[in-house]
């Protein structure tokens, strides 16, 4: 297993060090994992930047000091403070037509024992009127994960955003957002671990997420300031 630590110097650069990660495994077949506290961002999904005023999403998430960046993949707006951690678990496949529901389901309750153990009451399912609405997500006063999957020919990405603190602030950037591109948003529905009664630390989170998604597997570790992407 490729356990990949930290973050690459800038949004851009960072970005690519996780897709080169499914790309390699895909090539060597041998898995790769990360846990990490992406920089400070909103990401809009594909859907987001087809909505009639993405315009004014755009200009809402800049206005308050959060750079926008577009994901090719599907979901919406996932806003990162620099606090909020990022997984994302690259497996090897041999058919792409099968085991998406078996990968959410061994992601999702990895997330879930994960957060148990930093004392978090966590279980399946969100609010209604969630950031980022999807079948697969995670819950303790609030939604503190979402989960996503990235198929090709030869590897899966499985990945997620895990809320650790700044409930609040994310909340607030998210609410003038949602409402630019036309998603019903609660932002009472946002909950975070420091105030579900965890940790608000962010090595903390990435350390249980890697610990519980490499377990004793043999690992080789790669710092992503300088993983070639």
């Amino acid at each position: 297993m490729r356990v990949i630590r930290g973050r690459a110097g800038d949004n851009v650069t960072d970005r690519k060090v996780t897709a080169s990660m499914l790309r390699e495994t895909g090539e060597t077949g041998e898995p790769a994992f990360r846990a990490w506290t992406p920089h400070r961002q909103i990401a809009f999904g594909r859907r987001d930047t087809r909505a009639p005023h993405y315009d004014e999403a755009v200009a809402a998430a800049e206005s308050r000091g959060f750079p926008a960046l577009e994901r090719s993949v599907g979901g919406r707006a996932v806003a990162y403070t620099g606090t909020t951690v990022a997984f994302a678990h690259a497996v090897p496949i041999d058919d792409a037509r099968s085991g998406l529901d078996e990968r959410y389901e061994a992601a999702t309750t990895a997330v879930v024992r994960a957060l148990r153990t930093l004392g978090v009451p966590a279980r399946r399912g969100e609010p209604s009127n969630s950031f980022c609405p999807g079948d697969h997500s995670i819950q303790a006063g609030g939604k503190l994960c979402g989960i996503a999957q990235r198929v090709q020919q030869s590897s899966a990405l499985v990945s997620g955003v895990v809320v650790v603190t700044d409930r609040d602030e994310i909340a607030d950037v998210l609410v003038p957002i949602y409402d630019a591109i036309d998603v019903p948003f609660d932002p009472d529905s946002v909950g975070s671990i420091d105030t579900a009664g965890g940790p608000g630390d962010s090595d903390a989170v990435c350390e249980v997420l890697e610990s519980v998604f490499v377990g004793d597997a043999t690992t080789r570790i790669d710092d992503a300031g300088d993983v070639h992407v």
